[in-house]
């Protein structure tokens, strides 16, 4: 199984993305894919077994990927301050991968019917769904 994780900005949240989906299952491939490269050294930084930044990145990981873990702005246009791109969200969007989106209300997007919950809290039931997929 190859899991794809998505994050902008500084990675904080890709990097312990990559440390929960790590320390639940090592044997699982982790692909971490930064719109930037701070984002790409934390998730590096945090144990990804490969690292990439960019649109043709996540374009590219997008298709060879399982399941694609990151905030819920990675199959936003522009989202992230811009950092998610057209082309990323879209490819996100058709990637035959499982979708498992983390709510961030930030950078103008607002997720309603979610309680107030902490990033800790949020990684945790990521992980969690990984888990259901996994069977």
């Amino acid at each position: 199984m190859k899991v794809l994780i998505i994050d902008g900005q500084g990675g904080g949240l890709g990097r312990q993305l990559v440390t929960a989906v790590k320390e639940a299952h090592p044997d699982i491939e982790v692909l971490a894919v930064g719109t930037n490269s701070a984002a790409t050294n934390a998730m590096l930084r945090a144990g990804a077994d490969q690292a990439a930044t960019g649109e043709n990145s996540v374009a590219v990981a997008s298709r060879q990927a399982d399941v694609i873990m990151g905030p819920i702005g990675i199959v936003i246009a522009d989202s992230m301050l811009g950092e998610i791109t057209p082309a990323m969200a879209v490819a996100v969007g058709q990637s035959q991968a499982k979708r498992i989106l983390i709510p961030v209300n930030l950078c103008d997007n607002i997720v309603v019917g979610v309680g107030e919950t902490s990033m800790v809290k949020n990684v945790q039931n990521a992980v969690n769904a990984l888990e259901k997929l996994l069977g």
